[in-house]
């Protein structure tokens, strides 16, 4: 997806504009999404007392619905723009990949490893289904 969104900018990569754009469209993007992650996550870890790291794997499974969403919507849009904001900055700033990985390392470590596991699981399987679920609504929204 990444390779997709910057295969274009060689074409304009040369206009120091048109360069400058895609950072502070990435860069916007990033704030929104970084306050967006902190908020969701905060908001999230408040009802889970377990030492289970919720916050993080609620972004994650949004952030996995909405790039599946956004993707199947955006599929045949020609901007380069709209989707690097979106992707790259938005839900770059918001999924939280490092996060859900040192939290693992750190239940593994402690020996919770029914949590770690689990927290594995439930990444990788329902934000890859999550993602597939909004890819099917795009489809069936346009």
């Amino acid at each position: 997806m990444v390779e997709q969104l910057f295969r274009k900018q060689q074409v304009v990569g040369s206009n120091p504009i048109l360069g400058s754009m895609k950072i502070i469209l990435v860069l916007a993007g990033g704030a929104i999404g970084t306050l967006a992650r902190f908020y969701t996550s905060s908001v999230a870890q408040k009802y889970v007392s377990n030492g289970f790291p919720i916050g993080t794997l609620m972004v994650n499974l949004i952030g996995s619905f909405i790039i599946g969403l956004l993707w199947g919507l955006l599929e045949n849009h020609q901007s380069t723009q709209l989707r690097t904001f979106l992707f790259v900055g938005i839900l770059g700033g918001f999924t939280t990949f490092s996060a859900y990985s040192i939290e693992t390392l750190n239940l593994f470590r402690d020996g919770n490893l029914r949590l770690a596991v689990s927290n594995i699981l439930l990444n990788n399987i329902l934000g890859i289904l999550l993602a597939l679920s909004g890819l099917a609504l795009a489809k069936v929204i346009r």
